[in-house]
């Protein structure tokens, strides 16, 4: 059976341009590959058919021969061995790594994009909480001005490699196989910079360090990150920077503990308020409050203030403040108060199922417990 015209295989004229095979090739192939297919044997073959018209389109040697002779051409031509379409020859592997995702085998090497970078901002639970803006100074490779990141001496321009003409590749041969390498004279580029920028050295980067002004949301905390777009290291010769990532570490404080949206703390009172209760002043982040305490308080008790705590970087939502009072034994006790409090110890034990439930209750267990072992 007769093969077709590779012409009329990928739909394109006999002066269709390298781009234009090119792009008529992806498009087919995204349309008949195995993968999209799903085992129609038909559309298989027509992706084969597809593969083989752009492998001999793709080539200059094997497209001459067809265009002369047609495919009987382009089968003598590939009697001597493996051709330029053979092992790296830039054929099929190329657009099909560019179609699926792998990288193509042949052409030269795009200049890279620049690495990001991560700085580690210390915060204070004040500037977590409230938002701040801070200036950070970034030591990094930065876009060489005087060439305008080409690497070239201003006037002047890369030259194509004379080697592998532009290429970034040379293609060695050993007996019947020929593989591609990575071009010694450019290391991959294509391209060689005759006269080097004074201030970059060629490289159309260089080591310096910038200042920024990064604002911090209200709200964020320890293990959040901000980025930059575009503030991390400048590319090769020219091709986009990388990015910046600013990393939240927010010191401990001496007050508060935050959890999520929520700050706890501990606040001492006397014995006396939390016997009789009353009005004591907490701190919050944004000043002093009034906190009621409730009579007969005992230390522990943990009070609700809500809306007192971290208003969420990520919602309109506020968390609350948690006070934990602790009753402050009296320490350093003149006689005179000794006596007053030997008195009123005298006047609770009298009743002490009514004035000290919890310890009456514990003595009774603790009695129970030994009374049940003596059984």
């Amino acid at each position: 059976m007769s093969k077709r015209d590779c012409y009329e295989v990928l739909g394109v004229s006999r002066s269709a341009t390298g781009k234009e095979v090119k792009k008529a090739y992806k498009r087919l192939a995204m349309k008949f590959h195995p993968d999209r297919t799903k085992g129609d044997v038909a559309l298989e073959e027509k992706f084969k058919e597809v593969k083989e018209a752009y492998e001999i389109l793709n080539d200059p040697n094997k497209k001459a021969a067809f265009d002369q002779y047609g495919h009987e051409g382009v089968n003598q031509q590939g009697q001597g061995g493996f051709g330029s379409g053979g092992f790296g020859g830039g054929g099929f592997d190329d657009v099909f790594g560019d179609i699926f995702g792998g990288g193509g085998r042949g052409g030269a090497q795009r200049a890279q994009q620049g690495s990001d970078l991560r700085y580690n901002m210390e915060l204070t639970l004040e500037e977590a909480v409230k938002g701040v803006s801070k200036e950070i100074d970034i030591p990094t490779l930065v876009h060489c001005e005087q060439c305008n990141g080409s690497g070239a001496k201003k006037g002047t321009e890369a030259k194509t490699c004379g080697t592998c003409h532009g290429q970034g590749q040379v293609q060695m041969r050993q007996g019947f196989f020929a593989v591609n390498q990575t071009c010694p004279t450019c290391r991959g580029k294509g391209k060689i910079i005759v006269d080097p920028c004074h201030k970059c050295h060629g490289e159309g980067r260089y080591e310096n360090s910038k200042t920024l002004n990064v604002k911090i949301p209200a709200g964020v905390d320890t293990g959040d990150r901000i980025r930059l777009s575009g503030e991390g290291e400048a590319g090769e010769h020219g091709a986009p920077a990388g990015d910046l990532y600013v990393q939240m570490n927010v010191r401990e404080h001496d007050v508060f503990v935050r959890d999520g949206n929520n700050l706890y703390c501990e606040v001492p009172i006397s014995f006396t308020e939390a016997a009789l209760g009353g009005e004591i002043e907490v701190p919050t982040l944004d000043g002093r409050v009034k906190l009621k305490i409730s009579a007969e308080t005992q230390t522990g008790r943990m009070y609700r203030m809500r809306n007192k705590g971290v208003k969420s970087v990520r919602s309109h939502s506020t968390g609350d403040l948690m006070c934990k009072v602790i009753v402050e034994t009296p320490v350093k006790l003149s006689s005179k108060q000794r006596e007053m409090l030997k008195e009123f110890e005298k006047s609770c034990s009298s009743s002490p199922k009514k004035h000290k439930p919890k310890s009456d209750g514990f003595l009774n267990n603790i009695k129970n417990f030994f009374d049940d072992l003596s059984k």
